[in-house]
């Protein structure tokens, strides 16, 4: 009876390793190795004016092969990089090279020439290498761009957003010794001004740092000065900050107030001083000495 139970044991525990190592092996034999892929791939995302904009890429090595006519045939639709589709995504509406493109992810091909070549941007983002099998009724938007030569030969195909301005970017694409971008613009304008609208003319208790951001605005982009002024100035009344009272300054310059420019200045270097800001405390000194040489004073 005791030899009986044992054997009953032994063989229990016996189906259970077993159990336990068929799991492992099994569980073994699904995992994949990892290594690194040929072409890895890169996410960049960019704040444009008030839109993000996001790419994601695959990255292509040259390795000692020509891109451009060879790697990448001349005439050819391009998934422009490697792996997948590459992808743009827009928070916001945007206009790419003067076309409409709603807010949304697109895919971006291109077909390369010599000189220029053809942008379009797609609703389809899971082609892959089928790059013949979207539909051109799907397209948002297709341009055409020249190229350029880059500077320095790009081992590694590279996308990237340059010439940043308050509502504009160019995404650049190199690779070896040919450059070839397009421009995004974003709509800032309308978007700031109903927020001025809601939050500073509109609203009898805006506060300081609104009637601020406000003030800035106008100023860089060519607006009404005297309303610029009076906001800032009713900033500075309450809650006087040096980059605020520097931002007063650069406003009187501009309304050729030199007199004015200077006593803003003035205080501004005082506050900068006591915060030990030395970059204030610099632009606040040129800013005066140019006010004193063009009001002769």
């Amino acid at each position: 009876m005791i030899t009986s139970t044992f054997r009953t044991s032994s063989s229990r525990a016996l189906s259970a390793t077993l159990l336990v190592s068929g799991l492992l092996l099994s569980t073994a034999a699904q995992a994949q190795i990892s290594t690194p892929q040929a072409s890895p791939k890169s996410t960049i995302q960019q704040r444009v004016g008030l839109t993000d904009v996001t790419l994601v890429y695959s990255r292509p090595n040259l390795r000692g092969r020509a891109a451009f006519g060879n790697l990448v045939p001349f005439s050819k639709r391009w998934r422009t990089g490697a792996n997948a589709t590459t992808s743009i995504k827009f928070s916001d509406d945007v206009t790419v090279e003067g076309k409409k493109v709603p807010a949304g992810e697109y895919g971006i091909y291109t077909i390369p020439g010599k000189t220029e070549w053809i942008v379009v941007l797609n609703k389809s983002t899971k082609m892959g290498a089928n790059v013949d099998g979207f539909k051109d009724d799907e397209d948002v938007a297709r341009f055409t761009i020249k190229t350029y030569k880059v500077p320095a030969k790009v081992e590694t195909f590279t996308m990237n957003f340059t010439d940043l301005t308050p509502a504009t970017a160019n995404v650049d694409m190199q690779w070896e010794m040919t450059g070839a971008k397009f421009k995004i613009t974003t709509d800032v304008e309308t978007k700031v001004m109903a927020q001025i609208d809601e939050k500073v003319i509109k609203n009898a208790s805006a506060s300081t740092g609104d009637m601020a951001a406000a003030a800035v605005y106008y100023l860089d982009n060519d607006k009404d000065l005297k309303q610029a002024l009076a906001w800032m100035q009713k900033a500075n009344a309450t809650d006087p900050k040096f980059w605020n009272l520097h931002t007063e300054a650069k406003i009187r310059m501009k309304m050729k107030d030199y007199k004015g420019t200077i006593t803003a200045a003035e205080q501004s270097k005082k506050l900068a001083l006591d915060n030990k800001n030395a970059d204030y405390v610099k632009m606040n000194e040129d800013l005066m000495m140019e006010a004193k040489k063009a009001g002769k004073l």
